[in-house]
Parts: structure tokens; sequence; C-alpha cells
């Protein structure tokens, strides 16, 4: 029996929202509840201390004074009927990435980089690879429908962009973006949250993976330190790619509460009979909700959740 059935527990709709969300990221936190539902910070951090107590959720407070992260559940997973595995706990190491992509899952959500078909998250793509890959699918052309099939001859679609060499067991080597986006006219766009300096042949070997990945029309990167920023542009520069990759600065602070400073997406390309060309504005972010020209990716006010209970 499952602990909501036991504790007389009934799920709405709203909760169903909420639990989906959290299926696809490894932790949310009250403010971007609040954020997805349109509600205040203390109504959020109820239902989120309900759903929990009933088995949904579980939660944890890693940091002193930090702020409370809730992880779904296989049970709240089987609520959504998602097919996505539950997150392997808790990750100091990466938890001011892992809350910045919540932030910025939501602002496409929201409409803040144009009218979307999808939203795709690094979750649900190594997900939908990995069962694809067990079931034999290969998808390696074409792109995504909303069912996450191809649109013209109903193959798998795979979401990781081809790595040089070989992988454990002779698997393909893929790298997967933070999100990517699918237009309405179908462009892909991925987004990479680069917070630290990798490597420059790393770097490369994702950029140049990327270039060589046709279903790929965009690669926009944020960065919160000029620095890095730099070192992707030079690394774009130095393969040819500077019309295929953008880097925008925004502001992470401590994850809970990411701010752009300027527009995320300016444009993508599209691959024609002569390569990838500069199409125009694919994706644009939007200024709702009166926040002005600098907009917000997303934001968070106030203490976070208090204390666990």
């Amino acid at each position: 029996m499952e602990p909501s059935a036991r504790r007389g527990v009934q799920l709405t709709d709203t909760d169903r929202t909420l639990l989906a969300f959290a299926a696809e990221h490894r932790f949310v936190l009250a403010a971007q509840v609040a954020a997805l539902l349109g509600a205040s910070q203390a109504a959020a951090a109820a239902r989120l201390r309900r759903l929990s107590r009933a088995g949904y959720l579980r939660h944890a407070r890693k940091l002193h004074r930090g702020p409370v992260w809730h992880q779904v559940t296989r049970a709240g997973l089987r609520a959504v009927d998602s097919a996505l595995p539950a997150p392997r706990g808790f990750d100091l190491a990466t938890q001011r990435h892992d809350a910045g992509l919540g932030w910025l899952m939501l602002a496409a959500r929201a409409g803040r980089f144009g009218p979307l078909a999808r939203v795709i998250s690094e979750r649900e793509m190594r997900s939908r690879d990995g069962r694809a890959g067990r079931e034999g699918g290969d998808g390696r052309d074409g792109r995504d429908g909303r069912d996450g099939r191809d649109g013209r001859d109903g193959r798998v679609s795979r979401y990781g962009v081809r790595l040089p060499g070989v992988g454990p067991g002779g698997h393909e080597r893929l790298h997967y973006p933070d999100m990517v986006i699918v237009t309405e006219a179908g462009h892909r766009v991925a987004f990479e949250l680069e917070l630290s300096t990798k490597e420059p042949e790393r770097r490369e070997r994702i950029l140049s993976a990327y270039a060589a990945d046709h279903r790929i029309d965009a690669v926009v990167y944020l960065v919160d330190r000029a620095t890095v920023g730099r070192a992707v542009e030079r690394s774009a520069a130095r393969l040819g790619l500077r019309d295929l990759v953008s880097v925008r600065q925004v502001t992470v602070a401590d994850g809970t509460s990411p701010l752009t400073r300027s527009r995320a997406v300016e444009r993508a390309g599209e691959r024609g009979a002569g390569g990838r060309g500069a199409e125009g504005r694919v994706a644009e972010e939007r200024g709702a909700g009166g926040r002005g020209a600098e907009g917000r990716v997303a934001e968070g006010r106030g203490a976070e959740d208090g204390p666990a209970r």
C-alpha cells in the first residue's frame, strides 16, 4: 500500500503538476514551486510538506541556514505515471547548478524564450535515450515531436550529441545539454548552464559534437563569470562556431534565484543548403510580468520554506 493511501492523502491536479515538475529535476525548492503554481512561498512550502508526509517527496537541508531541497520519490513518480528514475540523493557539489536548472526550465515554460513546442530536461533526455537503447532505437536523424519520436518516420529521437571515441562497453560517448527547447518552427536550441571553466580540450569536444549534430540549431551558454564566458567564446571562435554558439551572462548567486542580465537567446541558425545561417530570432526572452528589459530568468523572494518538518 502506498504511504499516501495509508495517510488518506488525495492528490489534486495541482499536486500532480508539482510532482511532474519535481520529476524533471534532481530537486526543487519551495520558491520554484511557488513560481510554478503562482502561489505564495508559504503555500508552496505547506504543499511540499504535505506531499513529503504522504511519501511522494523527501526533503533535506544540507547547508546551514540553506534552502530545503525537495526530491521526488518512486511513489511520486508513479503518481504521475513518470517513466523517469528516482533521483540519486542530494549532491552538495552540484546543488547550485541543479537549482539553476530548475529556474531555467521555469523561465522557458513561462514563455521567456518565446513560443515553444517542447521543453526537455537533461533527466528526461538521458532517460529517453536509455530506454531507446534498450529497445533498439536509434534516432540519429530527424527532430523530435511531442512524443519523442521523429516527425518524419516515427523513429525514437536520440537527444545526446555524440562525442569522439567509445565509452564503457563499446557504447557511444554522448553529451547531454542541461536543457533543450524546441520552438514552434521545430528548431532545437541547447542550453548549457556553465558555472565553472572546463578544460579547453573537453569544452571543444562538446562544441564540435554540437556542430556535427544537424538537429541542433543553436547552443546558448549561460555563465555567471566573465572569465568562463570568454573561454567559451575563444573556443567557439577557434572552431569557427560563432554563428552556432551564443554566450550570455547571468547572476546565479546561491542557486536559489538566477537572474539574467541580457537576452538569453538572440538567434539560432537554421540548417539549409549552404549550412547554418542566421534566421533571425528563434527564441526571445520576454519581459512579461513587468520585469523590464533586463529580465529575470527566475526569481525567489524571501526566506526558503522554514525549518523542515
